[in-house]
C-alpha cells in the first residue's frame, strides 16, 4: 500500500520541516441493523477492526456524510447488451439525476471490444448524457482508456473494472464504480481477480446493476457464470449486486446513494509491516449487538 498519510510539522518560518510517512489501509465499512436499516451514528469505539484476525488500531475515522463522491460509471455495449442499450441510458440517466451533487463528481466508461472514456470527470447530467449519446451513435473521437491490445472476443468486462479503478485510485473522498453489465466475459488481458485487487487498491466499493438476457427455456452456463462473476466482485469489495431484470432500477439506485452517503471511513497502520504483496483479509465487526458492517474483504500487502 502506498502511504496514505503524511504528517508535517513546522518549527517556524526558518525552521526545517520534518515530514513523517505512515502507510495507512483505508477501509470503508457500510452498517446495517437486523431490519436491513443502516445506521449512521456511530463512533470509532464502535468499531472492532482485524487483519488476518489480529486486532488493529483505528488511527483515523470520520462519517463521509459531508465528503464528495468519486464515482466511475461502467457500461457494457457489447453484443449481449445490445437490447438494454436504451434501458441502460434511461438507468444512466436516473441515476445521475438522483445521486450527483454539485461537489460530486463522475465520469463514465463504455466498453465492449475496445475501452473508451465517453465522459471525463463531471457533476453536468447533460453534458454525460449528451457523452453518451454522442459515443452510441458512433462518435470517432471518443479517446480509448488503457493500453491498446488485440482482443479477438467482444467483451472486456474484467479490463472494463481494473482500467476504471486504475481511473479512480488517485482520487480521495467516498469512491465507488458502478457497472452495468450481465458479468460475461471473453475479451480481457486481466483476470477476475486482477480486476477485484484493482478495486480494492482503489478503495473503490463496486455496485454491480446487472442485465441478463436468457433464454425462454431459462439461464445458460454464461448468464450463471456472469452472475456468480458480479455477486463476487461486489462482495469483494465492499459494495451490493443488483438484477435490473427483476427489480426497479431506481429502488436500487436510492440504496447505493444512500449508503454511499453513510459510510464510516477507517484507517489502521498494520501491526504487520511485511510489504510481500501476500493477501491480507479483513474484518470489520460492530460491538452494538444487532448491528453488521459490510467492507471489503482484505487487501494486497504491496
Amino acid at each position: 500500500m502506498p502511504p496514505a498519510l503524511i504528517c508535517v510539522l513546522a518549527f517556524g518560518q526558518e525552521m526545517p520541516r520534518i515530514q513523517v510517512e505512515v502507510n495507512l489501509v483505508n477501509v470503508s465499512a457500510s452498517v446495517r441493523d437486523t431490519q436491513g436499516k443502516l445506521v449512521k451514528d456511530l463512533a470509532k469505539e464502535d468499531f472492532h477492526l482485524l487483519e488476518d484476525g489480529v486486532e488493529q488500531r483505528i488511527q483515523l475515522f470520520a462519517r463521509s456524510l459531508d465528503l464528495p463522491l468519486k464515482l466511475g460509471l461502467v457500461v457494457d455495449f457489447s453484443g449481449s447488451q445490445g437490447e438494454y442499450v436504451r434501458k441502460h441510458r434511461r438507468d444512466i440517466e436516473t441515476f445521475l439525476e438522483n445521486v450527483v451533487g454539485l461537489k460530486d463528481r463522475v465520469f463514465l466508461i463504455g466498453f465492449g471490444n475496445h475501452l473508451r472514456l465517453v465522459s471525463d470527470f463531471s457533476n453536468s447530467v447533460p453534458e454525460i448524457m449528451v457523452s453518451l449519446r454522442n459515443y452510441e451513435r458512433g462518435e470517432r473521437r471518443v479517446p480509448s482508456i488503457g493500453p491498446q491490445v488485440l482482443r479477438t472476443g467482444g467483451t472486456a468486462f474484467y479490463d472494463a473494472i481494473y482500467h476504471a479503478s486504475e481511473k479512480l485510485a488517485p482520487e480521495s473522498g467516498r469512491k465507488a464504480l458502478v457497472v452495468f453489465s450481465d458479468g460475461e466475459d471473453n475479451a480481457s488481458a486481466y483476470h477476475m481477480i486482477d480486476a477485484i485487487e484493482a478495486a480494492q487498491s482503489a478503495d473503490a466499493l463496486l455496485y454491480n446493476v446487472r442485465y441478463t438476457h436468457t433464454e425462454r427455456h431459462g439461464p445458460t452456463s454464461r448468464n450463471i457464470y456472469g452472475t456468480r462473476v458480479m455477486k463476487r466482485i461486489s462482495a469483494d469489495t465492499g459494495g451490493a449486486d443488483f438484477d435490473a431484470t427483476d427489480s426497479n432500477p431506481r429502488e436500487a439506485f436510492r440504496q447505493i446513494e444512500q449508503e454511499l452517503r453513510t459510510l464510516y471511513e477507517l484507517a489502521f497502520a498494520s501491526t504487520n509491516p511485511v510489504r510481500d504483496g501476500s493477501f491480507r483479509k479483513l474484518v470489520v465487526k460492530v460491538r452494538r449487538p444487532g448491528l453488521t458492517a459490510r467492507t471489503k474483504s482484505g487487501y494486497y500487502a504491496r
